[in-house]
Order: structure tokens, then C-alpha cells, then sequence
């Protein structure tokens, strides 16, 4: 097993579920990180963003320290509740190597700490400094992400370029959709289901809402980008009643909206409120999001995206930009000013799933691409 690989394996080998799963965070897997950083030589950082939850932020001084590029994956991953396969025995079968994270997104991780590393060993000088970070909680609520822009800026960091590792078959991915999350609630009046008519049940309502949404959800086919196609909206939580015998006084449903480049969280919920205006008052509460993150799209023009089509193109893969309908830590970065791609090996289609793998071949091709990278970005 070469470094790389032995590198995953060892990555996958760690358990980094996130609390929020009641997995144990990423206190054992960000220590690894820091290690191996500090084995090869290289400046490290260990900056607790929770207790026991650290991010780890190496350098790799380049020519010119004016000038900064960033690289970013994340440490945790989410839940192996139903995982068919051992979580964290990784396997390597017929090309792939098996396990929690393998895909999502410990591939690009092992991808971007051995492109530092290696080039380090090697004697070789990027143009441009070159910071990488380990981030806590990107499969929840993002706080690894927010606090590294915070840490950045308390250094006066301010990278001209960042890499997000997630699994894009290879692709640089140069825009991706936003997601707003939030309820709506109906309200009714509880009675027993005996006398059904002294009471409103919030049930019925809710149905009435759901058919006038789902109409309006049709209608967004119409809205598109030519990277990320439409936008959608998912409502993918319900709960109502108390007790079978009781009229329900209350209905909850959770929405999912995914949006374009240019959409707004608040434009967004402006809709919804508009759609549903004409409710008796006092039936219908839409509450505050939960989660409100809008999309990012970097320039096709921009030398971030110039540079690894350039890349790309040299080692004979495909060098056109590309959408994804997922998000990632990458749109924070956007909204501090830091222009962004998303780029790994393997596939979004096995992430999350109760049969994680990436394609090792795919994983070379990411240590090569970061390696041609930093080597020309800024030259």
C-alpha cells in the first residue's frame, strides 16, 4: 500500500462521526491530522473550535507570503446507522477502498495533506503561500468553517483561492446551490374526535397548505441555471396530533428549498408568505429558517477557475466548470470574499450511503491535480 492509500485507510480507520449522530467528533481523527503535519516538518496550528473538537491548520510557505491559497475538507462525517458494511474496517477491493468517509470526504483529505507534504519533502516552492485546514462540523452546522474565517482574519489571512474537497468525480465544480430550511406551522382547536365539530383540526389545514405548495413547487422547473439546474423544494418533515382520540390543535412540516445562484433566503420565505397570505389569521405561522446558506458561483473567468481548467486540461481530464446541487463549507468562504471551487475524487452518489467507496484511481488523479496546482496557481 503506497502513502496515500495507507494514509486513507488510516483515516477511514478513525471514527469522526459527528455528535450530532452521537458519534465522537473529531477529536481522534484531527490529532492524526496534526501528527502527520508535524512529522513531515510542517508549521501546524491546533485551534479548538468546541471542546474537543479542533480544527488543524498546516503552511506551506510559498515565494511570494503576500499571497495565499487555500485548502479546505472537513474532519467529520455523518452517521453509520445504516451502514451494510463495516464503518470503519477500510477495505480495498477491486480498485476501491471501502468505509464511513472514504468518499465523503476523507479522500480529498488524504489527497490534499499528501500534495503538502510531498512537495515539502521535495524541496518544491510554491508561488504563493499555501495554508490547509481540517475543519470540524461541516455535516452539520457548519461552525469549523466559520471559525477558520474568523482565525484566518485574526492573522490578517486573506486567501485569493481556496479548494473545497468533496466528491466531484474530478470535476472543479465552480457553483452550487444554497438551501434555506424552516417550517410552517398550522394551528388549530383540540377537542375530543367524538364531537370533531367543536374543534379545527390542524391536520386538514395542513393539507390545504400542502396542495397550494406543491403547486407552486411545479413552478420552479421554470426557474434554471445553466450549472446547477432548477430549484426545487422538498418538504421532508411532518408532524401532527397528540393523541388519536383528540381533533389535532397542531401540524408541522419542514421544508428543504435548494436555491439558484442570485436567490435570497429572505426573497425566498417573501414567496412562501405571499403564497399563503390569504389564510385566516393566525392559522398559518411560517417560522424563522433554521438554515439559510445562498448558493456560490465563481466566475468561469476568474484565474481560480482559469488555473484548474488549466490543470485539467494538462493531465487529460475534463476542464469544463460544473454545478452541483449539494452544499459545502465552500459557500461561507464565497461570502467572505475568498473565491472557491470544489474539487475530489469519487462520487456524490456514494456518499452518505450504507455502501461508502472511492475509486483509489480517482485519488491519485486529486494528489496530482493539488501538486500541478499549487506548483503553477500565481506563477
Amino acid at each position: 500500500m503506497n502513502e496515500l492509500n495507507g494514509t486513507l485507510a488510516r483515516l477511514v480507520a478513525i471514527n469522526s462521526v459527528n455528535p450530532e449522530w452521537s458519534g465522537p467528533g473529531e477529536g481522534a481523527v484531527g490529532a492524526f491530522v496534526r501528527e502527520f503535519f508535524e512529522k513531515a516538518g510542517l508549521e501546524v496550528w491546533t485551534d479548538e473550535v468546541l471542546p474537543g473538537r479542533s480544527n488543524i491548520i498546516a503552511r506551506l510557505p510559498g515565494r511570494d507570503s503576500s499571497r495565499t491559497v487555500l485548502l479546505e475538507a472537513h474532519l467529520d462525517t455523518v452517521s453509520v446507522a445504516d451502514m451494510t458494511i463495516p464503518p470503519f474496517d477500510p477495505v480495498i477491493k477491486d480498485g476501491r477502498l471501502y468505509g464511513r468517509g472514504s468518499c465523503d470526504t476523507k479522500a480529498g483529505l488524504a489527497a490534499m495533506m499528501i500534495a503538502l507534504t510531498s512537495l515539502h519533502a521535495g524541496g518544491a516552492t510554491p508561488p504563493c503561500d499555501v495554508y490547509f485546514a481540517a475543519v470540524i462540523d461541516e455535516e452539520n452546522a457548519f461552525r469549523g468553517v466559520l471559525r477558520l474565517i474568523d482565525w484566518m482574519g485574526e492573522r490578517g489571512i486573506h486567501p485569493e483561492a481556496a479548494i473545497v474537497a468533496e466528491p466531484t468525480e474530478l470535476r472543479a465544480v465552480s457553483c452550487n446551490k444554497g438551501v434555506l430550511r424552516w417550517q410552517i406551522e398550522t394551528c388549530g382547536v383540540a377537542a375530543h374526535s367524538s364531537k370533531p365539530h367543536l374543534g379545527k383540526n390542524a391536520i386538514v389545514a395542513m393539507a390545504r397548505v400542502i396542495e397550494r405548495l406543491e403547486r407552486h413547487h411545479a413552478s420552479l422547473r421554470e426557474r434554471s441555471h445553466p450549472l446547477v439546474g432548477e430549484a426545487t423544494c422538498t418538504i421532508s418533515l411532518i408532524e401532527g396530533g397528540a393523541q388519536v382520540n383528540f381533533v389535532p390543535e397542531r401540524c408541522l412540516i419542514t421544508l428543504d428549498r435548494r436555491m439558484l445562484p442570485g436567490e435570497t433566503g429572505a426573497a425566498v420565505l417573501a414567496e412562501y408568505e405571499s403564497l399563503l397570505a390569504d389564510f385566516p389569521v393566525g392559522e398559518v405561522i411560517i417560522h424563522p429558517p433554521r438554515l439559510s446558506d445562498e448558493a456560490m458561483e465563481t466566475a468561469a473567468d476568474s484565474p481560480l477557475v482559469q488555473a484548474a481548467a488549466g490543470v485539467l486540461s494538462a493531465m487529460g481530464l475534463d476542464p469544463t466548470p460544473a454545478g452541483v446541487p449539494f452544499g459545502c463549507d465552500v459557500t461561507k468562504l464565497h461570502r467572505a470574499g475568498i473565491p472557491g471551487i470544489i474539487f475530489g475524487p469519487g462520487s456524490i452518489d456514494q456518499a452518505h450511503a450504507a455502501v461508502e467507496w472511492v475509486d483509489l484511481d480517482q485519488v491519485e488523479l486529486a494528489l496530482a491535480f493539488h501538486r500541478r496546482f499549487l506548483l503553477s496557481y500565481g506563477a
